[in-house]
């Protein structure tokens, strides 16, 4: 009996914070949509999301891309088909990599910030603060980061597919050896609109998602300096299984045949 009632607290415990969330999500998107809008806010939040986040997002997009084209002429050249990996480099970018890493790097960066400063006002009862001063949290400190991860986490996708490609003609020119006509031309011969769209969609999703989780489990904090830290260690983690959980999803609905 005491395995089964610690199986139904952990069932019920799930329901309990999926409806949670379910109703927080609904309450934040509401107030995106309702004036007021602090536009003051939003920028702020855009210049953090965005473009404070470019250099590790840059950074890891133009590895990434000079990687796969290594590996990739590693594997081809055991069945004569080296021609193939300029194709294969933007391809894995646009479709995959790009959004993915971004957004993993995003959440570790932002959503950890999110969740400690929205956290941190939660447990010094700054957040009470806010409704005694007749202004809604959602409306300040939720609204104007979910709105900033929508609009520019595509941003950040749409420069880490440019430098990904980048790194991968690098490699592909300056040190396997390839003409550099050539190789843009194959990058170019057989990338689609739908590539590139669908990589910018799962940005906007995984930027929607990043925002949620950092304010939801900063919002929800308890018990001092302790609940905050658990409350980042959270966000990060349920971002990052959301992210690779949508994407999974997302790539199922563009590219079922």
């Amino acid at each position: 009996m005491n395995f089964l009632a610690a199986v139904g607290r952990v069932f019920l415990g799930f329901l309990e914070h999926t409806g949670r969330l379910s109703v927080f999500t609904v309450v934040a998107l509401s107030h995106c949509v309702r004036p007021p809008i602090y536009h003051r806010l939003i920028g702020r939040q855009m210049m953090e999301i965005g473009y404070f986040s470019l250099p590790v997002v840059g950074l890891t997009a133009i590895f990434t891309g000079m990687v796969l084209a290594l590996q990739s002429h590693t594997g081809f050249a055991r069945f004569s088909a080296e021609g193939a990996v300029a194709t294969v480099v933007v391809l894995s970018v646009t479709r995959e990599l790009g959004p993915v890493l971004a957004g993993l790097m995003v959440a570790g960066r932002i959503g950890a910030a999110m969740a400690a400063e929205i956290g941190t006002m939660q447990v010094t009862e700054q957040v009470d603060a806010l409704v005694t001063l007749s202004t809604n949290p959602f409306k300040y400190l939720v609204a104007p980061r979910i709105i900033a991860g929508l609009l520019m986490l595509p941003c950040l996708v749409l420069v880490a597919d440019i430098i990904g490609v980048f790194g991968g003609f690098l490699v592909g020119v300056y040190q396997l050896g390839y003409n550099p006509a050539t190789y843009l031309h194959s990058s170019w011969e057989y990338l689609k609109p739908i590539d590139v769209i669908s990589g910018l969609v799962k940005a906007s999703v995984f930027g929607f998602v990043i925002s949620l989780m950092g304010c939801y489990n900063g919002y929800h904090s308890r018990g001092g300096a302790q609940g905050v830290g658990q409350a980042t260690t959270n966000a990060v983690v349920s971002a990052s299984i959301l992210i690779l959980t949508s994407n999974y999803i997302l790539t199922a609905l563009f590219f079922n045949k």
